[in-house]
């Protein structure tokens, strides 16, 4: 038995739309039904469960008469806006055979990422546990544009175990484990333990697919493994029919081992949540005080400006001679307002510009 997953007292479970509707659209009734009773025991154990699920886009491909998943946005988003719905009422009945309530909670990639909406995310889920409801996250595709997309579950649901500091991040797909290769190919063998990257050496993970009703594939549940790890949770990674023995502590698909060191969560966020809107190259003095002595940046070490950004988005602060980004923060000035700033100093500025370009507390070594 594995004691990281029968020890978790706070679960979140991402499952895939390919696990939940059939081939050609629509929400697959038996899927659905089999995960809610699973998921349901454990809340009935008393155990903390959040369910990041996929599948609304995919839901409302047959109601909309669409044969595939639409390639522009505008579609999908009309898509998303019938499918979520339907997802979540039957959700909503499925645990209701099993006492629960469940939250919807719909999340862009600025929800996560600005401070006041990161706060306002985390007391909803923190208050849909506390009062023993079961929050159903997904990606609000509806009015996700491509800038503020997290881009597949699977990060989204990583991201969501840091933020309800979960014990226990279960990835269901349709395939039981990582494989060294393509998992219908003989010579590929099953991994069952990741404990360090070298374990991931060698193995072809393959490119994130966007064929059939999903956007994901077996690259993006790595690279959420990495990101939940990092933040100190395991990770396990199986096939949606699996789930239950997966959440009982039977060895089965792969579990990604804890790092050891957890991040603080904001700083953990920035790093993994945000997508850059601009870039601010630094002198060589600004990279010393940034890095090594870990100091806010100010407008004399910056050189030059890119991007088109408002005070408190995200940009990467690049080393100028290598070209290579150092840092990542959260910038208290538009983009405009900058350049005539470079290279004066907050006191030949005068009143009004007294504050630091990229404070300290909301900045992140990259």
């Amino acid at each position: 038995m594995r004691d990281e997953v029968t020890g978790a007292r706070r679960i979140v479970v991402k499952v895939g739309s390919s696990s939940l509707t059939t081939a050609a659209g629509g929400i697959d009734d038996l899927r659905v039904d089999a995960l809610v009773d699973v998921l349901g025991k454990l809340a009935a154990d008393g155990r903390e469960v959040v369910l990041v699920s996929s599948g609304a886009i995919a839901a409302g491909l047959a109601p909309l008469r669409l044969r595939r998943r639409p390639a522009d946005l505008a579609t999908q988003q009309a898509a998303a806006s019938v499918g979520q719905g339907l997802l979540i009422g039957r959700y909503t009945a499925g645990f209701a055979r099993h006492g629960l309530t469940v939250g919807q909670v719909l999340l862009t990639a600025d929800d996560v990422t600005r401070r006041a909406h990161y706060r306002n995310a985390h007391r909803t889920l923190r208050k849909l546990l506390d009062l023993g409801a079961v929050p159903i996250v997904n990606e609000n595709d509806t009015v996700a544009t491509e800038e503020i997309r997290f881009g597949d579950n699977d990060r989204l649901a990583a991201l969501v175990a840091a933020l309800v500091q979960a014990e226990l991040l279960v990835l269901l797909s349709d395939v039981d484990a990582l494989y060294t290769g393509d998992p219908a190919a003989a010579a590929s063998k099953k991994i069952t333990d990741v404990r360090t990257e070298s374990d991931l050496e060698g193995i072809a993970i393959g490119s994130a697919g966007r064929a059939g009703v999903g956007t994901g594939g077996m690259v993006t549940k790595v690279e959420a493994a990495r990101i939940a790890t990092g933040f100190g949770i395991p990770v396990v990674l199986t096939a949606a029919p699996m789930a239950g023995p997966a959440l009982t502590g039977d060895e089965v698909g792969t579990l990604f081992h804890a790092a050891e060191h957890r991040p603080t969560a904001r700083l953990f966020w920035l790093a993994h949540a945000t997508t850059p809107r601009g870039r601010l190259h630094l002198d060589p003095g600004a990279v010393a005080a940034v890095v090594v002595r870990r100091k806010s940046l100010l407008p004399a070490g910056i050189t030059a400006v890119d991007g088109s950004f408002a005070a408190g988005d995200p940009v990467d602060l690049i080393d100028a001679a290598s070209e290579t980004p150092v840092a990542r923060g959260l910038v208290n000035y538009d983009a405009v307002e900058l350049p005539a700033l470079l290279g004066h100093s907050t006191s030949e500025l005068g009143p009004g510009y007294e504050r630091e370009v990229v404070h300290r507390d909301d900045m992140v070594l990259l």
